[in-house]
């Protein structure tokens, strides 16, 4: 890559040196393992302890995305900051001097990664759930209405949280801050709002997988799903968006 004038550095080539620095640390393998487990854990469990098969079967199967979600935030923010923390950034911006690409690429890199994992977590937890179900319960199946939908949607949550993490890591860039803005605005912020409004407590991002994406049947004062999904997108957009521009506007 050295050997590519910098004038003829292109998307392929910036993402392709960022594959190689997530793929190399393993830091990011590991906590998606974790992420994996977590949920496939919970959702086993969940499913053992199930009593009444008249509730939403699906989104309790799925209901160890929540810890996943965290986490992949959290990878997200280290994507970007480590290197702020390392000093890698300034030689990072020297092979990439192009700010916007260098975040897509980061962006297009991890948010693919995340999104594996994700669909992977979510398949095989829901999985691992309904087979655990007591034999008098009927197991849902991705054939029925909303449920695939539901399995995928969650999966891709784990993808945009991710990306909200990595927007917050490069308007911050300051690790434990942009960890603590990313719990605070994805978890914590959710329970001061309950006490406020059970309709704008739909649309703060961990309420949006909880109970639009994940769901099979609708929660009163939750956006439907697909109006969820856009929401989510939007913050994504919206912390890249600014991340981007506090990116090329500020010194490494």
């Amino acid at each position: 890559m050295s050997s590519i004038a910098t004038t003829h550095y292109r998307f392929r080539h910036v993402a392709r040196m960022e594959w190689i620095k997530l793929r190399s640390l393993r830091s990011t393998w590991w906590t998606l393992a974790v992420t994996v487990a977590a949920a496939i854990a919970i959702g086993v469990v969940v499913g053992a302890k199930t009593k009444d098969g008249s509730g939403d079967l699906t989104n309790n199967a799925l209901g160890g995305v929540a810890i996943g979600l965290l986490l992949t935030g959290v990878l997200g923010v280290l994507a970007i900051t480590s290197e702020y923390t390392s000093g890698m950034i300034r030689a990072t911006l020297a092979a990439a001097p192009n700010r916007s690409l260098l975040l897509a690429s980061k962006a297009a890199i991890f948010g693919g990664i995340a999104l594996v994992a994700g669909e992977i977590a979510s398949f095989i937890a829901f999985f691992a759930s309904t087979a655990t179900l007591p034999g008098s319960i009927t197991a849902p199946t991705l054939g029925q209405p909303g449920v695939l939908r539901a399995v995928v949607l969650s999966g891709v949550g784990y993808c945009l949280i991710g990306l909200i993490g990595l927007g917050l890591g490069a308007i911050i860039r300051h690790t434990p801050a942009a960890i603590a803005v990313l719990v605070g605005g994805v978890y914590i912020i959710t329970m001061v709002v309950a006490g406020i409004s059970e309709s704008i407590r739909g649309y703060v991002p961990i309420s949006i997988v909880a109970n639009s994406l994940s769901t099979v049947q609708h929660l009163q004062g939750a956006p439907s799903p697909w109006v969820g999904l856009g929401v989510l997108a939007l913050y994504a957009v919206v912390a890249l968006g600014v991340g981007g521009g506090l990116l090329a506007w500020r010194d490494a």
